[in-house]
């Protein structure tokens, strides 16, 4: 008897519905087809005794599996569950009427357990979309979806409990509606509070600008000038993610098992600090049969901090360019073409110099050529889109042992959430929530500039010789700058204020 259950298989964050059908004929033995990977083949002996420890007897027949659609890869172990349903349904020893109504998936132990599988939260997704009444999914994973609502979610600790659901019987037990918001799985990060760093109000300025409109921006200073610790702070002014931003956040880190188990929808901004010694497949992902999220994609909603960024290698440094300017990050191999969504705010820190101390009174001791070969490594279209350049000096010992009062984060964070509001409320026909993110022509429809600016503007572009780009970046600034103020429209001193974060635009100011 051939029988039909439906399952899925990840591309990206994206969900594909798989067919297993499984039929039970004349013959001997059990046949897979349908382009599986090793991982799949072994659920054979995985579900053949799960079943025999549960009571279930394997047909003395030939078996056939079949993977549909058949000339698409199927990776994981995720597929072990409804295969078992398939064999308990098509040889007889079980009538499943419920067994169209749901899609399912999940790895089965040796003992007739079922454990956690990544990507469940995509998968349900699609089961939404497709009509299913419900999806079965491991316990351990069911609740990074239940809050996507429209859809019953079955959380399954055995394969007996899928028998009960598919039977007809009432499961309310099973069905998972309460989740656990997550918080970012992806850094043990210890926050600091603005009011607990000395000085570097400048800095801080800028922060609660790249805060209020998601801009990316670069530090550079000497050594133990706070550029790490303003980065760690710079996560406690962000707002928290919408619901959209954390379901699609939520995916990236479904699908790369990186949820902890039991939790929800993620609601913390993630923050991504890699190594500098870490790879290129590391940032933007790979993999030979599975392809992975990597760190730039891992960041997105939030952010991506690269410390010592002069130090990393010229080509890690220039990866970032794409993303930085789409949005996204496309893995591609020789059989397959992955994208990811890469939405993050780069948050670069290094040197001005190899020995660290250029600017600082006489501290230096790089000749010039260093100098100049080491601050070169920023490339000229890498810089036109970092929309902010803060410039960090060692504090003053008289601040610091005076160490005045600061302002927290909690009073920054309340303006930076006020600015993002308005953005979100002047883009909301745009697909997207901060001004970073605007386009050149959402920015001749949201950034009018008067006359005044304009001619301020041109000024400022001749003299510093910028490029298109920095131009558009520098009103993008200007607007987030006024969003801040709470001004309808951009004033002169916006354009000013958001025109001196570019010093790095004209490198040849590093040699004075």
């Amino acid at each position: 008897m051939l029988i039909n259950v439906y399952s899925a298989r990840c591309v990206g964050i994206e969900a594909g519905m798989v067919t297993v059908e499984v039929d039970v004929v004349n013959g001997i033995g059990i046949h897979l087809v349908g382009l599986a990977d090793a991982a799949v083949k072994e659920s054979l002996l995985r579900t053949t005794t799960a079943l025999t420890s549960l009571g279930y007897h394997i047909p003395g027949r030939k078996i056939v599996i079949n993977l549909a659609p058949a000339d698409l890869h199927k990776k994981g172990s995720g597929y072990d569950l409804p295969i078992a349903i398939g064999i308990i349904a098509a040889s007889g020893q079980q009538d499943l009427p419920c067994l169209k109504d749901f899609l399912m998936l999940g790895e089965l132990g040796l003992d007739g357990s079922v454990r956690a599988v990544p990507g469940v939260l995509p998968v349900v997704e699609l089961a939404k979309v497709l009509g299913f009444r419900g999806c079965i999914v491991p316990s351990s994973s069911a609740n990074e979806a239940a809050e996507l609502g429209g859809i019953d979610i079955y959380g399954v600790e055995t394969l007996q409990d899928v028998v009960r659901i598919l039977s007809g019987g009432i499961c309310e037990d099973l069905v998972v509606r309460n989740a656990v918001g997550g918080i970012s799985p992806s850094e043990d990060l210890q926050m600091m509070d603005f009011s607990e760093i000395i000085g570097q109000e400048g800095a801080k300025r800028g922060l609660e600008i790249a805060a209020a409109g998601g801009h990316n921006l670069i530090m550079i200073g000497p050594p133990g000038c706070g550029k790490s610790s303003l980065a760690k702070a710079l996560a406690g002014i962000l707002p928290p993610m919408t619901v959209q931003e954390s379901v699609e956040t939520s995916k990236i880190y479904s699908v790369a098992g990186r949820l902890a188990p039991g939790s929800g929808l993620m609601r913390q901004r993630p923050f991504r600090s890699p190594h500098p010694s870490a790879s290129v497949p590391a940032m933007i992902g790979g993999g030979s049969d599975n392809i992975q999220p990597g760190e730039i994609s891992l960041a997105h909603n939030g952010v991506l901090f690269m410390d010592e960024f002069c130090e990393m290698p010229k080509r890690m440094v220039e990866i970032l360019r794409a993303p930085m300017e789409d949005r996204k990050v496309t893995v591609s191999r020789l059989k397959s073409k992955v994208e990811f969504p890469a939405a993050f705010m780069l948050v670069a820190a290094t040197n001005p110099c190899p020995c660290g101390f250029w600017g600082e009174r006489d501290r230096c001791t790089c000749i010039p050529s260093r100098r100049i070969a080491y601050i070169s490594k920023l490339s000229g279209p890498l810089m036109d889109r970092i929309d902010l350049h803060l410039p960090l000096h060692i504090v003053d010992t008289k601040k610091m042992v005076a160490a005045p009062s600061a302002e927290k984060s909690a009073v920054v964070a309340a303006r930076v959430q006020a600015a993002r509001k308005i953005q979100e409320q002047r883009l909301k026909d745009e697909g997207i929530t901060t001004n970073a993110g605007m386009t050149n022509r959402m920015i001749q429809k949201y950034c009018p500039l008067d006359k005044e600016c304009q001619e301020m503007l041109e000024s400022l572009i001749d003299r510093s010789g910028l490029s298109m780009r920095a131009f558009y970046r520098i009103i993008k600034v200007a607007r987030t700058i006024a969003d801040l103020d709470g001004a309808e429209n951009i004033l002169p001193e916006h354009i000013v204020e958001a025109a001196g974060y570019r010093f790095l635009d004209r490198i040849s100011q590093l040699e004075g």
